[in-house]
């Protein structure tokens, strides 16, 4: 990466000739940004960002990031024609230039010597392929969850990131949202007693395969529907797929939609077990839920909570989207998007004073600056591929057990199902050519 480069950098390159300029010809203006001075970030420091699929949920993404004096956003690729032209809007309006280039095909991103890092936005289809080709053409990766359809494409992550040394944050967020983060730090003190139930909101899994109607296919300059659909099995075009309606759909989605909200909120619950490193070995289905219990006794429940602000018993209906809940022998905990926290203990409760404005569980701000100053440091992130892989791995393995409506069992070392030849079968997808 040039950021790394030995040698005099553009900086210094700059400085030198600002002082001959003055010694041999007339006085040269050159503007302090470019130096580096009055707060802002000399272009040769600045850490270079491509885009990879610029749908609603990447355009906030971008947002946050924009706003880094230390990013500059160089390239956005999509395979709809619509989309490229508003993320290059986006991101020439910030810089007041027209700087921004707009490829169909992402892998023009990859094959750019000048870009560092990539954000990978597309569906889930394609964030585990993506993201391995770019960690093989080097670059660092912010990938939003889901970041594998399947068990396979998370370990295929989490293996190609370990051998490249690339550096890899996965969108889930709330690992740096303040009221999250303290939260876990609660339960992991001690505070509560000895953890004993935790609890993630989902959504109700869902599985649908039938086919919407077919539609004329596009030029693929307006969409290209067979780069849209990548390793995903081959479909008939239907616009409404493009727009949003993959979601839900088996080809497309993830874990049958368990994914969604479950990527975040076990995640959570992973981490305030403490089992980072590790994985739940049981998971039973039940009505409105899955259990997921540890080697220590400690479960995981998977609510099926299909809307926060439903009528549904033990949940704080205040704390919006992606609540979840800590539970230990001394007390309990529980916050949600909203940025609440409540404790069962009045005491505990007096402390959890979060300071400064009130983040939202959506927010990416700090978790893209712990990933762009990762790009710099080479340390891991707060979600890096192995976090990732395991809490992903516990979401399939759940959405697996509602799937075949029984109890799996999981060996976490070797991450198979023990005695459960069809639940193994499951835990890939065979890939379209050439993907």
């Amino acid at each position: 990466m040039k950021i790394f480069q030995q040698g005099r950098s553009r900086r210094s390159f700059l400085k030198q000739s600002v002082a001959l300029s003055a010694l041999y010809a007339a006085p040269t203006i050159v503007p302090s940004s470019a130096l580096g001075r009055d707060g802002a970030t000399a272009p040769s420091e600045r850490i270079t960002l491509g885009v990879i699929g610029i749908g609603p949920r990447c355009t906030y993404d971008l947002q946050a990031m924009l706003k880094l004096p230390d990013v500059q956003c160089v390239a956005i690729a999509d395979v709809q024609e619509s989309r490229r032209q508003s993320g290059k809007k986006l991101v020439d309006d910030h810089y007041n230039n027209q700087d921004c280039k707009t490829v169909r095909d992402f892998r023009e991103i990859l094959g750019r010597k000048d870009i560092d890092t990539c954000l990978i936005a597309t569906g889930d289809r394609w964030h585990a392929s993506a993201s391995i080709m770019a960690a093989e053409a080097g670059k660092d990766v912010y990938c939003e969850k889901p970041c594998g359809l399947t068990i396979e494409y998370c370990q295929a992550i989490a293996t190609t990131f370990a051998k490249t040394g690339r550096v890899f944050q996965a969108g889930t967020q709330r690992r740096s949202v303040p009221n999250f983060v303290q939260a876990v730090q609660v339960a992991q003190s001690g505070r509560l007693g000895k953890l004993h139930t935790l609890y993630a909101s989902v959504y109700t899994p869902s599985i649908e395969s039938a086919w919407l109607p077919s539609e004329p296919t596009p030029s693929p300059e307006i969409v290209d529907w067979n780069l849209w659909l990548g390793p995903a099995p081959w479909r008939p075009y239907n616009s409404q797929y493009v727009s949003g309606r993959w979601r839900g759909q088996w080809d497309f989605d993830s874990g049958a939609k368990l994914l969604d909200w479950g990527a975040h909120t076990l995640d959570l619950c992973q981490w305030a077990n403490n089992s980072d490193d590790a994985l739940p070995i049981s998971y039973e289905p039940f009505p409105k839920g899955i259990v997921c219990t540890y080697a220590n006794g400690v479960r995981a429940i998977l609510d099926f909570l299909d809307t926060p602000f439903g009528d549904r018993p033990g949940w704080i209906q205040t704390m919006g989207t992606c609540p979840v809940r800590f539970e230990g022998d001394a007390g309990k905990i529980e916050t949600g998007d909203s940025g609440d926290i409540q404790a069962s203990d009045e005491a505990l409760q007096k402390e959890l004073t979060i300071k400064g404005k009130k983040v939202v569980g959506l927010d990416v701000s700090a978790h893209a600056r712990d990933f762009f100053d990762c790009v710099k440091t080479r340390k891991p992130t707060v979600a890096n591929a192995q976090v990732m892989k395991r809490s992903h791995i516990a979401c399939h393995a759940a959405a697996l057990a509602w799937i075949l409506q029984r109890t799996l069992r999981l060996d976490p070392k070797t991450e198979l199902f023990l005695d459960d030849a069809e639940a193994n079968g499951l835990r890939s997808r065979v890939a379209r050519n050439p993907w």
